[in-house]
């Protein structure tokens, strides 16, 4: 089974709470990849969830602290809590930039699974900003210039192209619709299984002796509602199946 770290996938909110002449604020942390754990795990891979806030200090920085992963899966976290470790931007220390080890993990055989969201690919605003880094050249799609969210609030149902792909899992071919996806352009050569209104939902390529793979929607509310990550039996084939693709399991 495969050794999987998933970064991201959580997050702060502050509320301000006005009531006459009086005001307070108060905050909470949510965790959103619970769905996306829980079918992993109940496939028998090993998971290990480092938070959004945690991103910045602790990611893997060199190729040994990534060998201890199969796969490295980036779901809703911007590069540059990545790339800017707090010595890099609170002190102008120079620091190793941790997406480049990541290619050039990737390249000597790891593998790499981008999940969308507002703060995947380009994303809100195109804050999220991994066009302008070298993780561009190894997803198998090329992101946006500009914000490449598209919300679909009546639901947009994925098509299945190539229900026999390997990477889908068996998730057979009726999926729940999805509320939003990242638009992304496949590259010349990458495999796209599945498409969401004629855009790619799965794209998947080597990158030099690895594999990286792309999943344009979320794996958890918003854009993913509970008929999809709860619910839907092929959630868990869909994203078993992308993980056996890309650790060659």
């Amino acid at each position: 089974m495969a050794r999987i770290l998933i970064a991201g996938e959580s997050w702060m909110t502050t509320s301000t709470h006005v009531k006459g002449v009086d005001e307070f604020t108060v905050h909470s942390y949510v965790e959103g990849v619970g769905p996306l754990r829980d079918a992993l795990t109940a496939r028998g891979h090993h998971v290990v969830h480092l938070p959004a806030h945690r991103v910045p200090t602790e990611f893997p920085g060199d190729a040994e602290s990534l060998g201890g992963y199969d796969l490295v899966v980036l779901s809703d976290i911007g590069a540059n809590s990545i790339q800017l470790s707090p010595g890099v931007f609170e002190r102008g220390e120079p620091g190793p930039d941790r997406l480049a080890a990541l290619r050039d993990w990737v390249d000597g055989g790891g593998a790499v699974l981008m999940i969308g969201g507002y703060l995947s690919f380009s994303g809100f605003q195109a804050r999220a900003a991994f066009r302008q880094t070298v993780l561009a050249d190894v997803l198998p799609v090329e992101m946006l210039a500009e914000d490449d969210r598209v919300e679909c609030p009546a639901g947009a149902v994925p098509l299945v192209v190539d229900a026999a792909h390997a990477a889908l899992g068996g998730a057979g071919t009726a999926w729940p619709p999805l509320l939003g996806y990242n638009r992304v352009v496949a590259r010349d050569g990458a495999e796209v299984p599945a498409l969401i209104n004629g855009d790619p939902l799965v794209a998947l390529a080597p990158y030099g002796s690895g594999r990286a793979a792309a999943f344009t929607s979320d794996c958890s509310p918003h854009w993913a509602p509970v008929a999809f990550c709860e619910q839907w039996p092929g959630y868990a084939d869909l994203f078993d199946g992308l993980v056996r693709w890309l650790v060659r399991a």
